[in-house]
């Protein structure tokens, strides 16, 4: 899920090309001998490609408009006025892992499976690892998370997951193998970060941390339910449920097509799941989110409309599939069933984990996504490692708050008290406040500041 919200509604970044021209350089510090002293002896294990390179600054300020970020592929993750920090020297490592696709265009590599590895001269001893929002490109959380994190010291690691774009549908050799390779990407590269930490620094990280946002938050769920020795926590941010059985995807946006397509009413969408209070957000969902997400994550598993691409304009691109308002997937061959399966939860997470969702997510309903996966955690007896906090006035992308700041709040500053929570949990034993429904502040700076009390 989490298209950005580009001004044409291009789906918000599924399209947007990298912001990376050749000649295009960062402020780069090649010759500091602390920055860059050990940068011989890197080699990231198992890539195809690499390219190290050493920066006075990592953060997004100062690397915007050079190959070492992508600020197209960031637009609408954040609200207008968010406060990040900068001047976080160190150096970062560009490269992909031998795959077989040709999605992802950044850097004219025309190569999947693309990462970036960044290291801060000053180290805390500890890693975070993420993969992208929806089908967005490694550098997608650089603004909204790797800033923030790098200030504090951690080293940085997120992957495109292996596919990406709007045709990301048509990777796999079988129905589900396109979000399969999301996860086998994530640890495949939290293993080689942690090498490469050691590397760097001497010494493997300390602790590492999962985190994620909308697929990113499923990844986290998925990595600590299936790979939990690599990590030692994580936060995820209104992570996408996926069961065989649903709710998933398209036990409700089916219906969100329907409505799309005048053949359902409002008492449609609030018995698939949708909730009462987000119909001021769903003229916008219609022409950015519903009619593309349905389509193209339904042709992952369950091939057929659109066919060979999502499209070559934006309105073809962002069109629903008619065939989508009716598709009834109770109903649907075992077969489709099986491919959900393929890459499905559990809620049997083996590390601390804290899960947000807003409450008025007009893309992912919270009542059929993280209060149902919170259940799931509980009916595991995972309850005590897992903290679930919904939002007031949170939504799926935070930037809607510029739109509507009477109603909405930005979920951001609320991620990064979760975050510092789960740090303070794992190594400090001070456990999170218990879970609830954090109310909307009647006042106040909404945009930067948050807590889950």
């Amino acid at each position: 899920m989490y298209p950005s919200r580009r001004s044409t509604l291009l789906s918000a970044a599924l399209l947007a090309t990298a912001a990376m021209t050749p000649g295009a350089t960062a402020r780069a510090a090649d010759n500091a001998p602390g920055r860059c002293g050990h940068r011989h002896r890197v080699h990231v294990p198992g890539a195809a490609l690499q390219q190290i390179s050493c920066h006075d600054d990592l953060t997004t300020s100062a690397l915007a408009g050079t190959p070492y970020t992508d600020t197209a592929d960031q637009a609408g993750l954040m609200a207008r006025g968010t406060h990040n920090p900068s001047g976080v020297p160190g150096l970062q490592i560009d490269g992909y892992f031998p795959d077989s696709s040709h999605l992802n265009a950044t850097h004219g590599w025309n190569h999947d499976a693309q990462f970036v590895i960044r290291l801060p001269e000053h180290w805390n001893g500890k890693l975070v690892v993420t993969g992208a929002p929806g089908v967005r490109k490694q550098y997608s959380l650089d603004a909204l998370i790797c800033d923030w994190v790098l200030a504090q010291g951690y080293a940085f690691a997120s992957t495109d997951k292996g596919n990406n774009g709007p045709d990301f549908y048509t990777d796999g050799k079988r129905p589900g193998g396109a979000l399969a390779e999301w996860n086998l990407r994530t640890t495949q590269l939290t293993l080689a970060a942690k090498r490469v930490v050691a590397q760097h620094y001497g010494h493997a990280p300390r602790r590492t941390y999962m985190t994620g946002i909308s697929n990113g938050g499923y990844l986290t769920r998925w990595q600590l339910e299936n790979r939990p020795e690599l990590y030692d926590g994580g936060v995820d941010w209104e992570g996408a449920l996926w069961r065989p059985d649903g709710p998933n995807l398209f036990t409700f946006l089916p219906t969100a097509v329907a409505r799309q397509l005048g053949q359902a009413g409002d008492e449609d969408m609030y018995a698939a799941g949708f909730s009462r209070g987000t119909e001021f957000l769903w003229p916008y969902h219609e022409k950015a989110y519903w009619g593309l997400t349905q389509k193209t994550y339904r042709a992952a598993f369950d091939p057929g409309c659109p066919g060979a691409s999502a499209g070559s304009t934006t309105e073809e691109i962002l069109a629903p599939c008619p065939s989508d308002a009716t598709y009834a997937y109770a109903t649907r061959p075992r077969s489709v069933h099986d491919a959900v399966a393929r890459i499905s939860l559990t809620g049997r997470i083996g590390k601390p984990m804290i899960t947000l969702h807003g409450t008025l997510d007009a893309l992912l309903p919270v009542g059929v996504q993280s209060d149902v996966y919170a259940r799931m955690v509980a009916d595991q007896g995972r309850a005590g490692l897992h903290r679930y906090y919904r939002i007031e006035g949170g939504t799926h992308v935070d930037s809607l708050y510029d739109t509507h700041p009477d109603k909405l709040r930005p979920i951001l500053p609320c991620y990064r008290a979760a975050f510092t929570a789960l740090t303070d949990w794992v190594e400090h034993r001070e456990e999170p406040p218990a879970g609830r429904t954090v109310p909307r502040p009647a006042s106040g700076d909404l945009v930067n500041t948050g807590s889950l009390d």
